[in-house]
């Protein structure tokens, strides 16, 4: 009976130890969010320029009055 009191302790240490890395685990996560959050960012607005300067049509703003112009 000692040993299972010994094993239950010691399992109990190991799910206590896995919770407090679970809860590391959280926090670096969410420490990490705004620098991923940043890069999409930042290659979302690389991409737009790209396209704004290869872009050979009427602008945005040009494209949407022509069609609120248009009579079905």
């Amino acid at each position: 009976m000692g040993q299972d009191i010994k094993l239950y302790e010691k399992l109990n240490r190991i799910v206590r130890e896995i919770n407090e890395i679970r809860k590391d685990v959280v926090v670096l996560k969410l420490a990490r969010k705004p620098q991923h959050i940043q890069k999409r960012t930042k290659a979302w607005k690389v991409l737009a320029k790209k396209v704004s300067s290869r872009w050979q049509g009427p602008s945005a703003v040009e494209e949407i009055a022509s069609q609120r112009e248009k009579i079905w």
